[in-house]
């Protein structure tokens, strides 16, 4: 695929043909080296063609009402489970040159070695330019195109299950090796066990013949010759590639002890650099994975198993994670270092899962039923899930950060969960791990499957920083994973609703706090978020600050399935927080509006018609006004929400008058008279100790830096110089604010701090500050 890219364009593409063709499972091999930074070995993709699944799917699709009427239609695969046995040992015993030949080998001739780069070029492409039809065109061959960046790959073939010794138990046509697939993902979900014992030995089987392909800056193609269709294009396909060093989807770096770390970043690029995939959100897949790495190593991922590891020569230990719950592919998320598990110094008995009867009170959150998604092993049909306040879960760390852990996150982590199946009802995940990880991560916390990522900036000061966050990456268990959005522009269908829960499951959590004091609480975080959100809107763009940019157009993708993200390359989106606080007005607004009773009944209700599906914002708004009585929902209309809040910039005119009427909560009155007290006490000529700026500077960092360089406060400079290498998830608004002071000596700290800490730092991160520096 040819692709000429507009460099006036911050778009990222969604290049994988999904509309004739969909990746239902896979099932990764990796080796992990950390000499060379590279992560390498073969992906297995079992494919299922379009015809087939729009016609399964036609009988259980979710209509999500929209402006085209276009239905959007959700097919989950046969889910997964059990480790997966070493491929290189498959390998070593059978060279290339012995597999079973079933059909015509073909070697690819593009390049002497078959090893094909994504070349780097610059970012960004018009959509006009970039869909393309890649399904049969007349007497033309079949495109497989996946997305792919950074990645060099070594070898395509299509793998003969049909070689798999007792296959035919289950199939009716043990000779054809698609229909082998197809069988083998039609298996009801109460066999998932025997499903991915078979993924797992038919990732094993011999080749039977090289594929062609070819790599361009966003994809990988690949074809057969003579396979015109879909529905003839193998449906097992192995590809043996290696990430670069230099890739975007991971980072390799030291952790806070020094030591050596690999981990995906939430890249705006996704994991297309740690694997070739389909990227669309629509192509939900389960996976299960293999991944080595020297003995001392810990490998964490996105699975649904509390994987051990097994022992391997050499000092390597082998680890296998699986996932029976479909996700888009994004979702898929590693970390490998030399991480300690950090346990309670006393176990207490509310750290355990527990079982337990609902009160009648709480019968609503017991929606045992049909679910709306395709068949899997779901936790909302369980019983005994429904009732589980606190799931299992762990917490890792560089050993450095025990203490930190012990006393600060490790007390927060069951009153949280508790907090949030109080309000939400059962946790979509069977399980948790928390990891802290290295100080280059920009974020202060990420949710993927069973594994959530938290900066090491959450573990100082008091709890309310560590717990807040906690809820909100909590919070993305439903909103955001379990529940995901159709289109990723619509971005507020997750961040919107986590900044709204995690107020209230942070309330519920801290149990002596009372109603009154919860309500004040949260009204002074509303006046922070609404302060936050004058000062976002005077200093974006105005069209980064709509969240349904693609107004009736949202949702669409071309005829092959391909679309683009607006701004999803920009570096400076990583950093605005307009979906996050619009969509988490516009939720207080509607709860207001509705009473919050009403309105959080509403919400279990719409996770339990939604869990494991895709939605559009029409989907919740719509559920929503027609569960509401109308003397509640007066001038509330969907084209009024989007309208007023989802399709224009600035701020909301709804917003704006709320804001006007309110006079200042009484908590924000207290803070204020607090804050002037300081002031003049601050005028008094005093002495203090080192050790008492120490103290405070452990309790409130990013606070402390920022009066530090807003009052010039020279002495503390080390202060500042040491919150910008150690808490880049919250240093990039310092380097803002010394820029923005003209002091010479303060922009002269910036560079030096940035150029000390520039090969650590995430990749966005890096070219935001160095806009703001140079």
């Amino acid at each position: 695929m040819d692709i000429k890219l507009d460099p006036s364009r911050d778009d990222l593409p969604l290049v994988a043909n999904t509309s004739h063709i969909l990746v239902k499972h896979y099932v990764l091999d990796l080796d992990v080296d950390f000499e060379s930074q590279v992560i390498e070995g073969t992906i297995v993709l079992f494919l299922e063609s379009g015809n087939r699944f729009k016609k399964r799917s036609s009988s259980t699709e979710v209509t999500c009402p929209s402006e085209s009427n276009e239905a959007c239609k959700f097919r989950m695969p046969e889910p997964c489970q059990i480790p997966v046995t070493n491929t290189k040992t498959f390998s070593s015993k059978i060279g290339y040159n012995d597999f079973v030949i079933c059909g015509k080998g073909e070697k690819d001739t593009s390049g002497k070695d078959g090893n094909h780069d994504n070349q780097e070029q610059a970012s960004g492409i018009s959509s006009s330019k970039y869909c393309c039809d890649t399904g049969n065109h007349g007497s033309e061959e079949f495109l497989l195109v996946l997305d792919c960046c950074d990645l060099s790959v070594l070898k395509v073939e299509e793998v003969d299950v049909a070689a798999v010794p007792g296959i035919e138990k289950f199939t009716r046509s043990p000779k054809l090796r698609n229909q082998i697939v197809h069988e083998l993902m039609a298996l009801p979900a109460d066999r998932w066990r025997e499903q991915l014992d078979y993924y797992a030995r038919c990732s094993q089987a011999p080749g039977c013949g090289e594929l062609l392909f070819d790599t361009d800056t966003w994809s990988l193609q690949i074809r057969k010759t003579g396979a015109q269709t879909a529905t003839d294009f193998p449906h097992a396909i192995r590809i043996q590639y290696r990430t670069k060093p230099q890739g975007r989807s991971v980072t390799w770096t030291s952790d806070q002890s020094g030591r050596p770390c690999v981990y995906t970043v939430g890249s705006p690029i996704n994991n297309r650099a740690l694997f070739p995939c389909q990227e669309p959100p629509v192509a939900m897949s389960t996976w299960q994975a293999t991944v080595r790495a020297a003995a001392s190593f810990v490998v964490l991922m996105s699975g649904e198993n509390s994987a051990k590891p097994t022992q391997l020569q050499e000092d390597y230990s082998s680890w296998h994670y699986y996932v029976t719950m479909p996700m888009p592919a994004s979702t898929f998320t590693i970390a490998v270092g030399s991480w300690t598990e950090m346990k309670p110094e006393i176990c207490s008995s509310n750290d355990v899962a527990t079982e337990r009867s609902f009160s009648p009170s709480e019968a609503d959150f017991r929606y045992i039923g049909v679910c709306g998604h395709m068949e899997y092993p779901c936790r909302f049909q369980k019983a005994s899930a429904t009732t589980q306040k606190i799931i299992p879960h762990r917490v890792f760390a560089p050993a450095c950060l025990k203490g930190a852990c012990q006393e600060t996150l490790l007390p927060l982590i069951p009153p949280c969960l508790s907090a949030a199946h109080s309000v939400l009802g059962t946790h979509p995940f069977s399980r948790l791990d928390i990891l802290i990880v290295p100080a280059n991560f920009s974020s202060l916390g990420m949710a993927s499957p069973h594994i959530v990522f938290l900066s090491q900036s959450t573990l100082t000061g008091m709890s309310q920083l560590c717990g807040t966050r906690l809820c909100h990456e909590i919070a993305h268990a439903w909103f955001g994973l379990a529940i995901g959005a159709r289109d990723w522009t619509e971005e507020w269908l997750s961040e919107g609703f986590a900044t709204h829960l995690e107020d209230v499951f942070w309330a519920k959590a801290q149990q002596q706090l009372a109603p009154h004091e919860a309500r004040e609480q949260q009204e002074l975080r509303a006046c922070l978020r609404w302060r936050r959100l004058q000062d976002e809107v005077q200093n974006s763009p105005e069209e980064m600050q709509v969240l349904r940019p693609n107004k009736e157009k949202t949702g669409h993708v071309s005829d092959s399935g391909s679309s683009v993200i607006r701004h999803g390359l920009n570096p400076e989106k990583v950093f605005m927080q307009v979906h996050y606080l619009k969509g988490y007005f516009l939720l207080r607004f509607l709860a207001k509006r509705l009473g919050e009773d009403t309105y959080f009944s509403f919400l279990r209700k719409f996770v339990h018609t939604f869990h494991g599906q895709l939605i559009l914002s029409q989907d919740f708004l719509q559920m929503l006004l027609e569960n509401i009585p109308e003397e509640k929902r007066p001038e509330l209309s969907v084209g009024n929400i989007f309208r007023d809040w989802l399709e224009s910039s600035g701020i909301p005119q709804p917003l704006q008058r709320e804001r006007q009427a309110l006079a200042e909560c009484g908590l924000a009155q207290q803070v204020s008279a607090e804050v002037a007290k300081w002031v003049r006490v601050n005028r008094r000529p005093r002495k203090r100790k080192r050790k008492d700026r120490e103290e405070v500077f452990e309790k409130v960092r990013h606070r402390w830096c920022e009066l530090i360089v807003k009052h010039k406060y020279t002495k503390a400079y080390r202060d500042v110089e040491r919150f910008l290498q150690e808490d880049q998830a919250m240093g990039i608004y310092l380097y803002g604010e010394l820029m923005l002071s003209e002091d010479p000596r303060q922009q002269h700290l910036a560079r030096r701090c940035f150029e000390l800490s520039r090969e650590q730092m995430d990749k966005s991160s890096a070219e935001v500050v160095a806009e703001m520096l140079f």
